[in-house]
């Protein structure tokens, strides 16, 4: 992330917020600007995702296979071991294991596959 970032600090911790009005338009010529990539982070990072209609908080326990801890939403009301498959765009684009703005996350727990809201902003918690 670059230094155009706006930060907000949050008790002991910092957040990194990508802001939604990156993508208000069709999907951007480099997607890798609007969001994160969970196979390219640390084992128990934390973010704080806002969809449209939901704010959840995932931990990154194997990004590389996509396991995360997520609470948040109607179907997480607790923390709960799921997988993230990805994120899509208007059913055609695809982004796996990744976290985009106006982009749907997709995620899986129990048998049950759940897609979101759009994602409206993306906060990557630092300790």
């Amino acid at each position: 992330m670059d230094g155009n970032t706006p930060k907000e600090q949050n008790a002991n911790q910092e957040a990194f917020l990508i802001p939604s009005g990156v993508l208000l338009h069709t999907s951007p010529k480099d997607p890798r600007d609007s969001g994160v990539q969970i196979d390219r982070m640390r084992d128990m990072q934390r973010l704080q995702i806002r969809t449209h209609n939901s704010l959840y908080e995932i931990t990154v326990i194997d990004g590389r296979s996509g396991d995360i801890l997520v609470r948040g939403g109607l179907f997480f009301p607790e923390l709960t071991r799921a997988h993230l498959a990805g994120s899509t765009f208007r059913d055609s684009t695809s982004k796996k294991r990744g976290i985009y703005l106006g982009f749907h996350m997709e995620l899986s727990a129990d048998k049950m596959r759940i897609v979101t809201s759009p994602v409206q902003t993306i906060a990557v918690l630092v300790s």
